[in-house]
């Protein structure tokens, strides 16, 4: 039995993922990127007993006014992936255990996890190491039935604003790389109209370093009014799944780039052979009105959960009482960690 943090480089990383079902954030490249955004640490606990894996990507970061350390999730949905089945209830024990010993030791105290949708269920077991949280529901298009399938369980409104795009002569392009800096003009203008917290305004320079190292992993699909580019998607395609990453477009009254760039992605991606295209959920997971917006294109849905675990209780209980007095440090369903 082994259980140990590895850096990017560790070789076991890498040979995890040839054994177990995963996707593009449990890849190290994509790790590495986006705890540059965190200004964290690239990471990932890896347990290994009985011939059997267990891999979970993590972002190390320093709690300021403490020597002490936690762990979050890259962007996306990164959680744990394992080759043990979900009821091997004595595997999860055991690697419960060993993360959490193996995180006390390098001072993380606490850890939060986003736990992928699209793969193996969580197992029973996570909520009796921490708490595991369910906070709504994603949504993804099933890309191998047929165009006119898909089509017919697109909600109606969305047909109607796919057409009227056409018949403007919005049209889309994929994989133009030099459109980039355009669009990520527009990202930001509307990130700005939105309010969105610093870290979501991914850079040009963030964007294109991610697509240098995930390659033909990663593409871009811009919407243009003429030579002007008015949106745009990021997304990942990896293993048969297609995943959004981050996209936006230019408001205005009678524009709708929006809806055609999500029914453009997923026709080009059928083509190409992905089974699924996961457009994620609402905001933190919930049933708002993104979430809606995004079920409109698609019948389909995915619990989606997050996984919290308190490594040093006495640590972690100090932390809480000095930095938010009224908060009470046993629950682990609300805001979390519930120093920060």
């Amino acid at each position: 039995m082994t259980a140990s943090l590895l850096e990017p480089a560790a070789r076991e990383w890498k040979e995890t993922l040839h054994h177990v079902v995963h996707d593009m954030y449990h890849v190290p490249d994509y790790v590495v990127l986006d705890a540059r955004l965190y200004g964290g640490e690239p990471a990932a606990f890896h347990f290994e007993r009985g011939g059997r894996r267990l891999l979970i990507p993590l972002i190390l970061r320093e709690i300021p006014g403490s020597a002490l350390r936690d762990a979050l999730s890259p962007y996306g949905y990164p959680g744990p992936v394992s080759d043990a089945a979900p009821d091997d209830d004595e595997f999860w024990r055991a690697a419960c255990a060993g993360l959490a010993r193996t995180l006390r030791e390098a001072g993380v105290i606490s850890m939060f996890v986003r736990m992928h949708p699209l793969l193996s269920p969580p197992s029973p077991v996570l909520d009796e190491a921490g708490a595991l949280v369910r906070h709504g529901e994603t949504v993804s298009m099933d890309l191998t039935i047929s165009v006119e399938q898909m089509w017919q369980l697109t909600r109606s409104d969305h047909r109607n604003h796919i057409n009227r795009a056409k018949r403007a002569g919005t049209q889309v392009v994929f994989d133009d790389w030099g459109r980039l800096a355009e669009w990520v003009e527009v990202y930001h203008d509307n990130m700005r109209r939105v309010g969105a917290a610093d870290y979501y305004f991914f850079t040009y320079d963030h964007l294109a370093a991610l697509h240098d190292a995930v390659g033909d992993h990663m593409h871009l699909a811009v919407a243009l009014e003429g030579d002007e580019v008015v949106g745009g998607n990021t997304f990942f395609e990896y293993d048969g799944i297609a995943t959004g990453y981050v996209s936006s477009t230019r408001r205005a009254r009678g524009r709708y780039a929006d809806e055609l760039l999500y029914d453009s992605v997923r026709r080009w991606c059928k083509q190409r052979g992905a089974r699924l295209f996961h457009l994620g959920g609402g905001k933190g997971g919930s049933n708002d009105s993104l979430f809606s917006y995004k079920a409109g294109f698609s019948p389909s849905r995915h619990p989606f959960h997050t996984w919290r675990v308190v490594t040093d209780s006495p640590a972690y209980e100090k932390l809480v009482v000095d930095k938010r007095p009224g908060a009470d440090p046993t629950d682990l369903t609300g805001t979390f960690p519930s120093y920060r």
